[in-house]
């Protein structure tokens, strides 16, 4: 009996993306199938590339096509990516100002913000080695450093170049690792202190956002500064945010101004996409095996159970971590990175499914819009 395209179809209709709980042929998955022969070939496009069931779908939709198709079929099995949408008719649907230009950020699929309720937590290292991770996975990535008092971008990469400006006095990011940047470190100088009232960092904030040439972007991470402030709204303002990634140590006290960020982002309609626990644990070199919980003991993974959003990893605290940011080269780009490059790279992963699970499963997050009566 000739194999067929509806049989091939409904042998991939037994293959479930266990993350989204419907079959690849219903999620749209599977693409350029043809038949030659007893060969059958076909895409699978994921909805990223940094999905961790990668191998599993795959062997899944050979053994579909070997076991159920049957009569000798051997499948040619091509795994590839196309990240989905994250704002969609929503975001469309909503108008702009007469300030904003309707396609803001268009070319832009996903807006991540990586947050946390005080400083000191590792938040722009987890920003860092997020985007990073993200590009080296194949996706399009980009990092925006919205702390205009505190940047640390320049530093983290190692560079302190000046981007460029178009003739439509737009800015261009800067490339590096595979990442487009923009700071308020590239723009003045590292001996200078900002000092600026709230309503000119909301400006720069701004700035960034609609007068810079992010091109198209599977992934925009930014770096938020801490705090549920000016900046936080003015984000939530401008942009409709695909969802927040909460950081956090384990002690009690940085515990209690995560709760506080979950609670600001539940509070504009933003999507926690879950909490991530950094500096976890320490191991010395020589004793890997051993672990010394510095700062306490599963504090985050515990409040993200409280709280009902979901636990994305712990990072360990690591030296090579402290000297990758100290040295412009993130963590998970250094050679033999260790266990905390590791645990990055499966937490970019793991926000990689979570942004995809939310795009199923939500409605587009619109843009707030903050009415004061008088």
């Amino acid at each position: 009996m000739a194999i067929t395209k509806d049989s091939v179809y409904e042998a991939l209709r037994n293959v479930i993306d266990p993350d989204l709980n419907q079959d690849i042929v219903t999620l749209g998955m599977v693409e350029e199938l043809r038949i030659d022969g007893n060969d059958v070939h076909f895409t699978v496009n994921l909805t990223t590339p940094a999905c961790p069931m990668k191998d599993q779908i795959q062997r899944a939709a050979e053994n579909a096509i070997i076991h159920i198709v049957g009569d000798g079929a051997v499948p040619h099995v091509t795994m590839a990516a196309n990240v989905r949408h994250g704002r969609g008719a929503a975001a469309a649907a909503a108008p702009a100002s007469p300030a904003e230009p309707e396609n803001l950020l268009a070319g832009v699929k996903n807006i991540i913000a990586v947050s946390s309720g005080k400083g000191g937590v590792g938040k722009s290292t987890i920003a860092v080695n997020l985007a990073v991770a993200l590009a080296r996975m194949g996706a399009k990535v980009g990092l925006v450093d919205t702390d205009i008092y505190g940047p640390s971008i320049p530093t983290m990469f190692a560079t302190t170049e000046r981007p460029n400006i178009t003739t439509k006095r737009k800015l261009v990011p800067i490339e590096k690792y595979g990442v487009k940047l923009l700071s308020m470190g590239f723009l003045v100088d590292p001996d200078q202190a900002v000092v600026w009232r709230g309503p000119m960092v909301s400006s720069a904030v701004r700035q960034f956002l609609t007068d810079a040439e992010w091109g198209d972007l599977d992934y925009l991470v930014m770096d938020m500064p801490p705090g549920t402030g000016d900046i936080q709204l003015t984000i939530v303002q401008t942009v409709p945010l695909t969802g927040a990634v909460i950081v956090s140590t384990p002690q009690e006290v940085a515990l209690d101004d995560a709760r506080k960020g979950v609670a600001m982002f539940r509070k504009v309609n933003v999507p926690v996409l879950g909490i991530v626990e950094n500096m976890a644990y320490f191991s010395p070199p020589d004793m890997p095996e051993r672990r010394y919980h510095i700062f306490g003991k599963d504090g985050a993974r515990n409040l993200a159970t409280t709280l009902e959003v979901p636990f994305l990893g712990e990072i360990p605290l690591e030296q090579a971590v402290r000297e990758g940011g100290d040295e412009g080269m993130p963590a998970v780009m250094r050679p033999n990175g260790g266990p905390a490059a590791e645990a990055l790279t499966t937490l970019a992963g793991e926000v990689a499914r979570q942004v995809s699970i939310r795009n199923m499963n939500q409605d587009s997050t619109r843009k707030v819009e903050i009415l004061f009566k008088p």
